[in-house]
């Protein structure tokens, strides 16, 4: 029997570098449902930035799903997002040079993803990475992601892998916020849309002015929630120390 074409499928994906560059790895992760896992993958890559690991995440995501089945991808790296939906056209034009003329960055990796992207129906939503009451796929594929770079072991759920441990709790000091839609969007064609993002949070936390990474080796993007740690700055939850 022949089984209907699924409408859509609904994934997210993920890298990790423990250091930047330092032991890496990436994760991808699909859902039934929107929300719950439905089948995982992670695996590492040794030494590596987070925009490598990131950019293989997203490789290792499109590789692994049905090129005739319209995908939906949730990810919390702005710099894959828009390496693909954005500065890729400008970049071929220019002969796979920047706007200032110097090569681009992990070219080989964004060439593999181009590839994968033609003719294929995706939907790159932007989700802010460690909310507390964030995107579940995205923080499935965060943790597996993590894990394998800390691990530098292959895990699947194909595998019978067990889930990644779960992300440490948020500090009891840090007052809980609530997301208003705070999420973005960008199609392959590079079309945007964008949603506000609203909330009260504690008086130890503020707002970054610029994209920054965290002591945990994960970014932050200009506008989160960010406060100090014993190495600067960084997400609320990676706080290692009080003021």
């Amino acid at each position: 029997m022949i089984e209907p074409m699924r409408e859509r499928v609904v994934a997210a994906c993920d890298g990790a570098s423990k250091g930047n560059p330092g032991p890496a790895g990436w994760a991808w992760v699909v859902s039934e449902d929107a929300a719950t896992p439905a089948r995982w993958e992670a695996g590492p890559l040794g030494t590596a930035t987070n925009n490598v690991a990131e950019l293989t995440a997203l490789e290792r995501l499109l590789t692994a799903t049905d090129p005739g089945v319209p995908l939906e991808v949730r990810m919390d790296s702005q710099y894959a997002m828009k390496a693909v939906t954005t500065w890729l056209p400008g970049w071929k034009r220019n002969g796979w040079r920047t706007a200032a003329g110097k090569p681009v960055a992990n070219q080989e990796l964004v060439v593999r993803i181009d590839e994968l992207l033609a003719g294929r129906s995706v939907d790159f939503r932007y989700v802010p990475a460690h909310q507390v009451d964030g995107d579940p796929l995205n923080d499935f594929a965060d943790r597996a992601a993590s894990q394998a770079a800390t691990a530098q072991q292959a895990a699947s759920s194909d595998l019978g892998s067990p889930e990644p441990p779960p992300s440490p709790a948020a500090p009891a000091s840090a007052a809980p916020r609530r997301r208003a839609g705070g999420t973005a969007t960008a199609r392959r064609d590079g079309g945007t849309g964008t949603a506000r993002r609203t909330g009260g949070a504690s008086s130890r936390t503020i707002k970054a002015k610029f994209p920054g990474r965290c002591v945990c080796g994960r970014s932050y993007a200009a506008g989160e929630d960010i406060a100090r740690n014993d190495q600067g700055w960084g997400h609320p939850e990676c706080r290692t120390a009080a003021e």
